[in-house]
């Protein structure tokens, strides 16, 4: 009977992992290229980036969602992706899809 109890109990542990997400953030930095308003995606010509893909290809596609969060400078209400184009941005995403897209300052 514990053997059931113990083998039931690691079954049990082993299904509720499998469902767990991955929870892998990528960031990437780069200048912004081109939004898409029809799909509503980015492209972004990357520099750095914590996927060795991006940085391989040189670009990277992202998904804005209705979660996204845009950040211009001290402006976080009221920012457009359309203001954001042609600028350095940094951006956080999982699984392709944005979460972050913060406009960076200008070097000087």
């Amino acid at each position: 009977m514990k053997y059931l109890i113990t083998i039931l109990a690691a079954l049990a542990l082993a299904a509720t992992s499998a469902y767990a997400g991955c929870g892998k953030k990528v960031a990437s930095v780069g200048k912004l290229e081109k939004y898409d308003a029809a799909t509503k995606t980015l492209t972004i010509n990357v520099a750095e980036s914590s996927n060795s893909a991006e940085v391989k290809n040189k670009k990277a596609t992202l998904t804005l969602t209705p979660d996204t969060k845009l950040i211009d400078g001290d402006k976080i209400a009221g920012v457009k992706i359309d203001d954001l184009v042609g600028k350095n941005i940094s951006a956080v995403s999982e699984h392709g899809k944005a979460e972050m897209v913060i406009a960076l300052a200008a070097k000087s």
